[in-house]
């Protein structure tokens, strides 16, 4: 008990790190206690390192909205969050923003595990037939948002494109980790490096919530279940494109949405757990290291684990609350300008080091597609394309 205690304090600060610091991702420390594996075995058992793992991946997604609000710099499963985060920054209200997400995190948790009984008897039955229909049903969601966008063409072009880059940088055998340089570029390069250009002034933050209805709350989190529990045990697709499906289903306010992406982010990680266990497939990179730690999960281990995640969403608020008041503070202090700069600097700096010098080609076009994207006037989420045509390509061929 003690070591699984241990393991779980451990595992948030882990995910605290990775969460606060864009590049260093929660697969890369799985990465490395892995190879670590025959020399941590020697103290310790499969079951400790999991809950490790476990603890870690969980905070991480509370976590990890901190960055792409305050700096604009996000991962794969933080970038839709930018532009509204961002726009609350500007308006003094990133902690509010950042609490949204929370909101939507913490109630993500509680319904992850709530659903995880459901989930473990229905996932079986329904995954051969989800399985075959994911491309269609996200032609078939791309299709909509392109139709009901005023700049119909544009927003055709902007997908296309990126789908073109991410298609070739995910089949690229000389990029490692893919995503960073992708997402880095279309979604945190290009607004840091508009926001630079115009000279964006970050306004004093207030440290207040954002006034949220209830209806809000209920219609984002209605949508997590719904997109984020189908998502959860398909190949390729994760809870960047469990936003996406909820945008062309019901069409959100700003602060639903941050309260969606965060209840998303959560359940899509805390189920891909649960389906490791129930269609013995592994769905996130993390979830890959759990499977080979424990090849054979079984159901008393699985609840362990989703006590172990819900523990450490728990503490996890509240070390999230505490690292926006903080980056509330000192946001308003720096020059947004040289922070901007800075954080280019920074992003091109670890790129070659975290995908390989081909890395850094991926940024410059993501980013060139990203300043365009803003240019013209298009939505973010057309530049979802990078991800959806991949997996609608991948699941019809």
């Amino acid at each position: 008990m003690l070591l699984i205690i241990l393991a779980i304090v451990l595992g948030i600060i882990a995910g605290t790190i990775t969460g606060l610091i864009p590049g260093i991702h929660i697969n890369l420390v799985a990465l490395l206690l892995f190879f670590s594996s025959a020399f941590l075995l020697q103290y310790t058992t499969p079951l400790i390192l999991v809950t490790f793992i476990i603890s870690m991946a969980i905070t991480h997604t509370f976590i990890d909205f901190i960055p792409s609000v305050f700096l604009g710099a996000p991962n794969e499963d933080t970038a839709l969050s930018i532009l509204p985060g961002h726009r609350y920054l500007l308006k003094g209200k990133g902690y509010g923003a950042v609490k949204l997400t929370l909101i939507g995190s913490f109630f993500g948790l509680l319904i992850a595990l709530a659903i995880s009984p459901a989930f473990i008897v229905a996932s079986p039955l329904f995954y051969p037939y989800l399985y075959k229909a994911i491309p269609f049903l996200l032609i078939f969601i791309s299709g909509f948002l392109i139709l009901k966008e005023k700049q119909k063409i544009w927003a055709l072009v902007i997908f296309m494109l990126s789908g073109i880059l991410g298609f070739a940088s995910l089949n690229f055998v000389l990029v490692k980790q893919p995503l960073f340089p992708l997402f880095t570029g279309l979604f945190g390069s290009s607004l840091l490096t508009v926001s630079f250009l115009q000279k964006v002034k970050v306004p004093k933050q207030k440290i207040k919530d954002i006034p949220i209805k209830k209806k809000e709350i209920k219609d984002a989190l209605g949508l997590s279940i719904l997109s984020g529990s189908l998502v959860s045990f398909l190949p390729g697709v994760g809870s960047a494109t469990a936003a996406v499906i909820s945008s062309g289903i019901k069409k959100l306010t700003e602060k639903s949405f941050l309260v969606l992406v965060g209840a998303i982010n959560t359940i899509v990680m805390f189920l891909s757990f649960v389906a490791l266990y129930s269609i013995n497939k592994p769905r996130t990179g993390i979830a890959v290291f759990v499977g080979k730690f424990l090849p054979a999960l079984t159901m008393n281990q699985l609840w362990i684990f989703l006590i172990v995640g819900l523990i450490a969403g728990c503490i996890a608020l509240f070390v999230a609350l505490f690292w926006a008041r903080f980056f509330s503070k000192k946001v308003m202090k720096t020059d947004y300008k040289k922070l901007s700069l800075l954080i280019l600097i920074f992003l091109v700096a670890i790129t070659p080091i975290i995908s390989g010098w081909a890395g850094l080609f991926i940024l410059l076009i993501g980013t060139a597609i990203g300043i365009a994207t803003s240019i013209i006037g298009v939505k973010k989420i057309f530049m979802m394309g990078s991800l959806l045509i991949p997996v609608i390509i991948w699941n019809i061929v």
